[in-house]
């Protein structure tokens, strides 16, 4: 599905019914924005929240993201970057 868009006066958006209906959006829903590239993808938050779930929960047991990067954070700082 694609649709064409114009910037309001204060650069805001209406999402077309037709989209809006093929994500199940209602008035008050938070979506959530992401930009990759050049592209902004707009997604359902729930949608957005699923994803994040569902790659933390393929990380193995005691495999830890946050000391990963700290230890990252570490070795920069003692390289001088």
């Amino acid at each position: 599905m694609e649709a064409t868009v114009t910037l309001g006066q204060e650069c805001s958006l209406v999402i077309p019914a037709d989209v809006r209906a093929a994500l199940g959006l209602a008035p008050g829903d938070e979506v959530h924005l992401h930009v990759e590239g050049r592209r902004v993808v707009i997604e359902r938050q729930a949608d957005a929240v699923a994803e994040l779930r569902s790659f933390a929960s393929s990380l193995p047991p005691g495999r830890s993201l946050v000391d990963e990067l700290l230890a990252e954070r570490r070795r920069a700082a003692a390289d001088g970057e």
